[in-house]
């Protein structure tokens, strides 16, 4: 899924112009309604639990006119109408006029939330037979349904009063208009819906109309995410008699949850805009670290960043973004995409009648292996672990555990219903088990529950590190001695053999850290001791951020960590019930993490040294003295002690 805002000259420019009539290009004086027939796209549609305060139907047909006003607006959908009704029983325009209000007029008027399922769900609903497409739309529009219900719930927040500083929740819902395409800009099979939601509600203290927080929606886009990929897999697999399996997309990332027994081959075949994509990408990254100003330093940092590869590829997509190609019909598209699929596979174009009856087969063998129930104290202690790795500096909120919660059930139920609240319940025990509240609110938003600042129990003590920029890496060429060919350097690399340096992903630390944590809380149920009580050895196999600490002195928590020893240490976890793939890859993985760790302490050493005090021979009871006191309790951080 993903968001972006709507503002009124958007939905004039953009929005009524292109994306609601697939995506093309409308015409000049042709109406919405025509357009979307030439265009080969159904009508939108109204749904929210807001429709009966304006007066909507749920599944009516959107009309231009409405969303005009109330996109375009910020006014009542029916603002004409009620204008004129109003005029004719003798109103004063501007009495009139105030009539079709909705509150106060605001620049961002709704924000756009796009769904589309897997890609392997995309390959079955556009290769199946009608029963297959008919019940993967209706997965999709209840996921939809789910998520903007949770959204009316739990997310939206309408803040009034002086800056804000008031928040109250949407007392009757909100209103959004769902628009459906079929195809991509490369013509393949991309089934998604535009959900246009509208940021106006009524406030549920005093009745009045307000307009939600963009930044709450904003803020809670992976966890809408990982929702709506949860329940649509669910869905099509509990009609459909499916089941789901990890798939790794790209190494040392997130694996993606598929439906299992559709050939991966054909994901491929729907790829090419992805494919354009990674080119235009990889360009863009080499100019990224190797851009310098007239003075010849780097303009940018000398590596690639998590962020900065998001940024970049999103102007990756915009210059390799096609013309719409000519519009057809949705029986049209489903018989071209056979033709075009079974031209793909050659010699393996028999498995296009055979898709459905595959993914049966291995969804059975699949089935019989997950267990229905689970485990709520193991799952916290593996979402904790990951937000921890993956979070920068080991904070974290309380969205960030919901959205590991809800990917890891995808995980573990493969295609399966799962109990209502269980992703609740799994936050909860792990916020009461194994997080540290560590708020420091000054504002009243920092004391709501879900601005709550958290940081894992076995995070080392102490404020966060401050966030700095990375330093430029050293040239591994400088002490070498100038080629004996000048002209060979001025020859142009090619794009494969551009060394393209990037941030290591986390995401391998962060299985590592959850698999060595869950085994750990399993002993320590059948032994009841301690599971925080960890050995030297152990300590070692977390990543540099991932300090188990016991009932120790606090000047022993502080020493650091020697190097990694190997062999103690798969002895050690040997006796965690591990596999023999797992205890290899700890072992691979406590190799990397000891040069990482080395290299943090060097530079912790470098910053220590550096904030030394001048004057060594000040007496330490009088820089205590100086020093404010802080008590610790709840909501509060740990705090120097007397």
């Amino acid at each position: 899924m993903d968001i972006a805002p709507i503002t009124a000259g958007q939905m004039y420019r953009y929005y009524l112009r292109q994306v609601l009539v697939g995506d093309g290009r409308r015409p000049g004086r042709k109406s919405l309604r025509k357009a979307q027939q030439d265009a080969g796209v159904p009508p939108g549609r109204w749904m929210g639990r807001g429709l009966h305060v304006l007066g909507l139907g749920l599944g009516a047909e959107v009309t231009e006119a409405q969303l005009r006003s109330l996109f375009g607006e910020g006014r009542h959908p029916d603002a004409g109408r009620l204008v004129a009704e109003q005029l004719a029983a003798g109103k004063k325009p501007a009495a009139a006029f105030r009539a079709g209000a909705l509150g106060r007029r605001v620049k961002v008027t709704g924000a756009d939330l796009v769904f589309r399922p897997q890609a392997t769900l995309q390959l079955l609903w556009a290769l199946g037979d009608e029963e297959t497409r008919t019940a993967i739309e209706a997965a999709h529009e209840r996921a939809i349904a789910v998520v903007l219900a949770w959204i009316e719930d739990d997310v939206a927040v309408i803040r009034y009063g002086a800056q804000g500083v008031h928040r109250t929740r949407p007392a009757r819902g909100l209103v959004a208009a769902r628009f459906r395409h079929y195809e991509a800009r490369s013509g393949m099979p991309l089934l998604h819906d535009h959900l246009l939601l509208s940021l106006k509600g009524l406030r549920d203290n005093d009745g009045k109309w307000g307009a939600v927080h963009s930044t709450a929606l904003l803020e809670s886009t992976v966890a809408a995410s990982a929702l709506y990929n949860e329940v649509v897999m669910a869905e099509a697999c509990e009609a459909l008699g499916l089941a789901s399996e990890p798939r790794t997309v790209t190494p040392g990332r997130r694996p993606v949850m598929e439906v299992a027994g559709v050939p991966h081959e054909l994901i491929r075949w729907t790829s090419r805009r992805g494919e354009q994509i990674a080119a235009c990408l990889t360009e863009l990254e080499h100019e990224y670290v190797t851009a310098t100003d007239d003075d010849g330093n780097l303009k940018f940092a000398p590596v690639v960043s998590e962020r900065a590869r998001a940024r970049l590829n999103r102007v990756a997509a915009r210059k390799t973004r096609p013309t719409k190609p000519r519009a057809r019909s949705l029986t049209q598209l489903r018989e071209d995409w056979r033709a075009s699929a079974r031209d793909f596979l050659a010699a393996g174009a028999y498995l296009i009648d055979f898709l459905l009856e595959r993914a049966r087969a291995a969804a059975a063998a699949i089935r019989a292996r997950v267990v229905a129930v689970v485990d709520v104290a193991l799952v916290a202690v593996a979402v904790t672990a990951t937000v921890f790795v993956m979070n920068k500096d080991g904070c974290f909120h309380r969205r960030h555990l919901l959205a590991e919660a809800r990917r890891h059930l995808a995980l573990v139920q493969r295609g399966r219903h799962r109990g209502p609240g269980l992703d609740d319940r799994i936050v909860k025990e792990a916020i009461a088990a194994h997080c540290t509240d560590i708020t420091e609110a000054r504002t009243e938003r920092g004391e709501e529950p879900g601005y709550r600042l958290y940081t894992a129990r076995w995070a080392p003590p102490g404020p966060p590190s401050v966030r700095r920029r990375l330093p430029a890496a050293p040239d591994p060429a400088a002490d070498r001695e100038p080629s004996a060919d000048p002209a060979g350097l001025l020859l142009p690399l090619e794009p494969g053999e551009w060394d393209i340096p990037r941030v290591p992903l986390r995401h391998d630390r962060a299985v590592i850290a959850s698999a060595v944590l869950s085994a750990r809380l399993r002993i320590a149920r059948r032994t009841g001791r301690d599971p925080y009580g960890v050995f030297a050895h152990q300590q070692a196999a977390m990543p540099e951020q991932l300090f188990l600490f016991g009932q120790e002195e606090k000047s022993e928590r502080r020493q650091k960590a020697g190097p990694v020893d190997v062999a103690a240490l798969r002895t050690d976890l040997e006796a965690l019930e591990l596999t023999a793939s797992q205890l290899s890859r700890l072992g691979r993985a406590g190799l990397r993490l000891a040069a990482l760790r080395q290299g943090a302490n060097e530079r912790a050493d470098r910053a220590a040294a550096g904030s030394t005090p001048s004057a060594p021979d000040a007496d330490p009871s009088s820089q205590q003295r100086q020093q404010p006191r802080r008590e610790s309790g709840h909501g509060r951080g740990p705090g120097p002690r007397p």
